[in-house]
């Protein structure tokens, strides 16, 4: 064999793997630079991390081609707890949860009910409302809970509406006590279901629902919340452009040190979140308001509410959770 066979013959196999491991290491270096993006809010860099995802294209309310965040947060389970049951009748309905609670407020879903009530759309009579809190009351007794572990909250922005009334004194006939809530109560019932001890110090919570928008957080010790107009805001012929400065205005005394997170409940936030959320996550990031675009109109003003406290704070990580709601704080309130 001459010299350059065998000088050939020792390079060749190292050569072969040279040009084998290039392509291999440009994919890894591309995925890990490309692939998995931290947050950019220092505050939630070890909890909050971004991959890309399409949108369901065949939604015309949808975000399309926008990046999902995940917020990997684990809450503690509760261990030896109770059933607690509560209805929530807001503005726009009937609203149940079941939820194990132990002693330590440590606390997950067990169900969760979304309905509609006739009694706002001017078609329901008092036996119709018995009907349909009977119903929630009964799939509530089928789990568990016991008729004094269940509880009635009125929201703020149901107490507005004329037939709330004649729910109330059905209720009341029915044995049960009804609880009724301010808009500051529900705000800050709001941030104790859904804010984690470890990001009181740099969240703020926000609930928009439809007939007002509530926003909580903490200066110390202190429980701090306010109120803005709700996602049904053009009911009573309120301009979307007051509204916006309204709600910016509102969040100016927001501590700085508050607007790394913010942890978002509500109708719409709920309308927003469907279109984004993967498998059974708990929580799902939401993408930038602007990305989100709806031809109802309720849809589209809380659109607009949630553009006005992004841009009042620079928040960029908006939170939902599939699970809290201000009534579950009423019950964790609750003596045990």
């Amino acid at each position: 064999m001459s010299t350059n066979e065998s000088t050939w013959s020792r390079l060749r196999w190292p050569i072969k793997a040279i040009i084998i491991a290039i392509p291999i290491i440009a994919i890894i270096w591309f995925a890990s630079n490309k692939g998995v993006l931290t947050s950019p809010s220092a505050a939630a860099s070890d909890s909050v991390a971004t991959t890309t995802a399409k949108g369901n294209a065949s939604d015309p309310s949808n975000a399309t081609a926008a990046e999902h965040r995940t917020f990997a947060y684990e809450p503690e389970k509760p261990v030896n707890g109770k059933l607690k049951g509560v209805v929530e009748v807001g503005a726009t309905g009937f609203n149940s949860f079941v939820i194990n609670i132990d002693k330590e407020k440590r606390w997950e879903i067990v169900t969760k009910d979304f309905g509609q009530s006739l009694a706002y759309e001017g078609l329901a009579t008092t036996e119709d409302i018995r009907g349909g809190l009977k119903k929630y009351l009964a799939s509530m007794f089928d789990r568990g809970v016991t008729s004094k572990n269940m509880h009635f909250v009125i929201s703020s922005g149901a107490q507005k509406e004329p037939k709330t009334a004649l729910i109330v004194t059905e209720l009341k006939k029915m044995g049960y006590v009804v609880n009724l809530v301010t808009a500051e109560q529900e705000g800050q019932l709001a941030l104790k279901s859904v804010q984690p001890p470890s990001y009181e110090n740099n969240s703020f919570v926000t609930d928009i629902g439809s007939g007002n928008t509530k926003i909580s957080w903490y200066e110390g010790s202190n429980l701090k919340s306010l109120e803005a107009p709700g996602a049904k805001y053009y009911e009573k012929d309120l301009k979307d452009d007051a509204v916006y400065q309204e709600v910016k205005q509102k969040l100016s005394n927001l501590p700085k040190g508050n607007k790394d997170v913010c942890f978002i409940i509500g109708g719409v936030p709920f309308e927003l979140a469907k279109q984004i959320r993967q498998g059974e996550e708990r929580y799902t990031v939401l993408n930038a308001p602007a990305s989100y675009s709806s031809d109802k109109q309720k849809v589209k003003c809380g659109i607009n509410i949630y553009k006005a406290i992004e841009d009042a704070t620079g928040c960029d990580t908006f939170v939902f959770d599939w699970d809290a709601n201000f009534t579950i704080g009423f019950l964790l309130g609750l003596p045990y």
